[in-house]
């Protein structure tokens, strides 16, 4: 007896089931974790909103856990190389961008800005197993780099203007 005949509706059924599972499969891959959202840096002092911009992934520093300089008053970029740009706000300063999807969990092609050493690295980002994301900065390849660990807050962050 034959099961699978030119148009019988075994045949039928199997050409439907393998339509669903690719069906299933591309709705998967689109719903892959993506790393937006609130994250606190390695330190816990900033916290950096994670956003989609023109097609790539970016994000600004929008929280700090201590606004204020000594003085006072917001705290700049003071470590920028650049002495034109050390007087911009660190809060709404863009922190990681140009990032673009590189695989399962994970983004490439990006930069991080480091506003303690004032320097930019290419970067790529992971998403790890337990949800936190990792954040790789190097120069030339990754291989020559450091990477630090990002956390979620554990609630929502004012951002630095509702502060």
């Amino acid at each position: 007896m034959k099961i699978f005949t030119a148009g019988g509706p075994a045949r039928l059924l199997l050409l439907g089931l393998v339509a669903l599972a690719g069906l299933t499969a591309a709705k998967a891959a689109r719903a892959q974790p993506a790393p937006l959202g609130w994250w606190l840096d390695q330190s816990g002092r900033a916290a950096i909103l994670v956003a989609p911009c023109g097609g790539q992934i970016c994000g600004n520093i929008e929280w700090l856990k201590t606004p204020l300089n000594p003085q006072g008053q917001r705290k700049t970029d003071t470590h920028n190389p650049n002495p034109a740009l050390r007087r911009r706000l660190l809060c709404g300063l863009p922190m990681v961008g140009n990032f673009m999807p590189a695989g399962a969990g994970s983004w490439a092609g990006g930069w991080v800005y480091d506003p303690q050493g004032g320097k930019t690295y290419q970067s790529e980002m992971r998403l790890r197993p337990d949800g936190r994301l990792s954040v790789r900065g190097y120069i030339g390849i990754p291989l020559f780099g450091r990477s630090t660990v990002w956390t979620r807050p554990a609630g929502p962050k004012l951002p630095c203007d509702a502060g």
